[in-house]
């Protein structure tokens, strides 16, 4: 039986389940029964199956009518699908960001805390500074409509991150790298420079998680 944190049950069950499949622990297609989870974990069963409806309501799982939720599945098409999508918002932004002068204030902290050299952060935590960089970079145009286009697909790329952990056990130490020289060409106003940057990228992000590099 698993150990939680001293916080909510139900949040706590949540972490710990957003923990396992962002770090690929839960393969794809990874049912998740409420009464294994209250068992596994020594919850209640409503507090197992709260917990269920919050991923599921993330994207984390999903649950048809009368079915026991799971982990999605991603196939090669719905990769190609969502970096499509991801390079038309994210160059977008960069080139509205560029045009403005905009310094992003919520993608330098995640940039922060991605450069900190810090042994205890969890996977997700690794994952979510990441997210949390190039949602700062959509946020920072103040458009709410690009900021919920954004929103509306993050759990899906979490779940390409998930897959990256489970084949490659993490990610490459040049992805920092790359995000440091797209912010300072955002910062120097150089529009050729950050748009060829985020798209390489984001490129090479689909090539990681299609097992292509």
């Amino acid at each position: 039986m698993k150990i939680l944190r001293p916080i909510s049950t139900t949040e706590a069950l949540v972490n710990a389940l957003r923990e396992e499949i962002l770090a690929g622990e839960l393969a794809p297609g990874a049912r998740l029964p409420e009464e294994g989870l209250a068992s596994r974990f020594g919850v209640a069963r409503p507090t197992a199956r709260a917990a269920v409806q919050s991923l599921v309501f993330e994207g984390l799982l999903r649950r048809e009518r009368n079915r026991t939720a799971h982990v999605p599945e991603l196939t090669a098409d719905d990769v190609h699908d969502l970096f499509l999508v991801r390079i038309g918002i994210e160059l977008h932004a960069i080139a509205l960001l560029v045009e403005r002068g905009v310094r992003p204030p919520a993608a330098e902290e995640a940039l922060k805390r991605l450069e900190a050299v810090d042994t205890a952060r969890s996977w997700s935590q690794v994952v979510d500074d990441a997210l949390s960089f190039h949602r700062g970079l959509i946020e920072a145009v103040e458009s709410p409509r690009l900021t919920r286009a954004f929103a509306a697909l993050e759990a899906e790329w979490a779940l390409c991150f998930a897959h990256v952990k489970r084949v490659r056990g993490g990610l490459p130490a040049n992805r920092n790298v790359e995000h440091r020289a797209i912010f300072d060409a955002i910062v120097d106003r150089d529009a050729e420079r950050a748009t060829r940057l985020m798209r390489e990228h984001l490129e090479g992000g689909a090539r990681l998680s299609l097992d292509m590099d």
